[in-house]
C-alpha cells in the first residue's frame, strides 16, 4: 500500500520554471526527515527511483518523465543562533532561498545579499554552490546535513568537506549520493554590503548603501535581465543561465581572445579563476556565435534580455530545448573551441547529457 502523501501519475512541467516535462510515476511532499526516510524505504521496496525535485528551478525534465518518486521538501523553517558578532542561520532545505535573504536582510545580516532574487529552495543551494553579483554560498557556509543513501543514515558535512567550486560541489559530483535537508550559514551583523560585481559598484558610485539597497539593487538587474520569475514577463519560462561560465588555461584563454580580434569581434571579457585559470563570459561566447537575445527557434528561443537564458516561448517541449542548447554549444565549440557545460539537471533522459548536446 502506497503512502497516504503519495499522488501518481503527475505532471512535472507546471512544477518547474521552464514549464516542460512529462509525468512522474509519482511525487510526495516530505515535511520531515522521518517521512523522507519512510519515503525512501517505499521507493526502495517498489524498486523505484526516488529523486529531489525542490523548486524545479534548475531543471530540464525529458518529455517522457520520470519513472520514479520525485520528493517536494517542504520543511521550511529558519532559526537564528546569536553568537556575537555573528549570527548562525540554520535553514531547513524546504525554505525558499530568496525568502530566506530577505530575512537575512531584514535583521540586517550581510552575506548573501547578493544572492537575492535567485529561485529555488535551500536545499539546492549547496548543490550548485550558487553565486551572483560578487558572491557565492561557499563564502558563508558552515555545514550541510545529508542523508547518504549509502549507509541510510544523516550525516554533517563541513564547509572543507561540501568540496565547493565554481557552481560545483561534493554533492553535484555525486548527486544521486546524497540528499540535502539542512543548511547552515555564518552571517556579519551589520556588516557591509558586498560590492564586488561591476554593475553594483556603478550603481552606487559615490555612496554606501545599506544592505536592503543592494538587494533592491540586485532585483532590479536580475529584473532588468528577465532572471527574476514574473508571470508577466515572457522570459520567465527559463531555468535561468543554461550555461555555466567557461573555466580555461591561460593559453587557452589567450587563444579565444586572438582568434576574437583576428575576427573583429572585439576583446572577450575574461576573469581571473582559481589555480591560475581565467573565466571567460559564456553569453559573450554565445552572442558572438550567432545566437542574439530574442533569437528564436520553433517555440524555444533566447531570452530577449540575456542570451544566457533558453526560454519556452509557450507549448515547447524539452526535446525543442536540447536541440537550441546543442546548436549554440556546436556554434561556439565551432567558432573559439570552447565547449559550455550545461547549468541545469537533467532528468529522465534516457542518454547522457553530453551525448545529448552532441549535434
Amino acid at each position: 500500500m502506497s503512502p497516504p502523501e503519495v499522488r501518481f501519475d503527475v505532471p512535472l512541467g507546471a512544477l518547474t520554471t521552464l514549464g516542460v516535462g512529462g509525468p512522474a510515476w509519482a511525487l510526495a511532499e516530505v515535511p520531515s526527515e522521518d517521512r523522507l526516510t519512510a519515503l525512501l524505504a517505499w521507493a526502495e521496496a517498489e524498486q523505484r527511483p526516488a529523486w529531489v525535485l525542490a523548486g524545479g528551478s534548475n531543471l530540464l525534465v525529458s518529455d517522457e518523465g520520470h519513472p520514479g518518486l520525485a520528493l517536494r521538501l517542504t520543511g521550511r523553517a529558519l532559526k537564528f543562533i546569536d553568537e556575537g558578532r555573528t549570527v548562525q542561520v540554520v535553514a531547513e532545505a524546504g525554505a525558499s532561498w530568496d525568502e530566506l535573504v530577505q530575512t537575512c536582510v531584514d535583521r540586517d545580516l550581510a552575506g548573501v545579499e547578493c544572492l537575492s532574487g535567485i529561485p529555488g529552495q535551500v536545499g539546492a543551494a549547496p548543490i550548485q554552490n550558487i553565486g551572483a553579483y560578487g558572491q557565492e554560498l561557499a563564502e558563508t557556509l558552515v555545514s550541510v546535513r545529508a542523508f547518504d543513501r549509502s549507509t541510510h543514515k544523516f550525516v554533517q558535512f563541513d564547509k572543507p568537506a561540501c568540496g565547493f567550486g565554481y557552481r560545483d560541489s561534493h554533492f553535484k559530483q555525486n548527486r544521486d549520493a546524497f540528499i540535502v535537508t539542512e543548511v547552515r550559514l555564518r552571517l556579519s551583523k551589520s556588516g557591509a554590503p558586498a560590492l564586488r560585481y561591476g554593475e553594483l559598484q556603478k550603481h552606487f558610485a559615490g555612496r554606501t548603501p545599506s544592505l536592503l539597497d543592494v538587494r533592491q539593487a540586485v532585483l532590479q538587474i536580475r529584473r532588468n535581465k528577465s532572471m527574476v520569475l514574473d508571470p508577466s514577463d515572457g522570459n520567465t519560462k527559463s531555468a535561468g543561465s543554461f550555461f555555466t561560465n567557461p573555466i580555461v588555461s591561460r593559453l587557452e584563454a589567450q587563444a579565444v581572445a586572438a582568434h576574437a580580434q583576428s575576427q573583429g569581434l572585439g576583446i572577450p571579457p575574461c576573469y581571473p579563476a582559481p589555480k591560475a585559470q581565467v573565466k571567460l563570459s559564456a553569453a559573450w561566447l554565445i552572442e558572438r556565435s550567432g545566437f542574439k537575445k530574442g533569437h528564436t527557434q520553433g517555440a524555444a528561443g533566447l531570452s530577449t534580455q540575456h542570451c544566457l537564458a533558453l526560454i519556452n516561448r509557450g507549448g515547447a517541449h524539452a526535446e525543442d530545448l536540447v536541440a537550441l542548447a546543442a546548436q549554440i554549444r556546436q556554434g561556439v565549440q565551432e567558432r573559439f573551441n570552447v565547449t559550455l557545460v550545461p547549468e541545469p539537471v537533467f532528468v529522465g533522459f534516457s542518454r547522457s547529457v553530453g551525448e545529448l548536446l552532441d549535434v
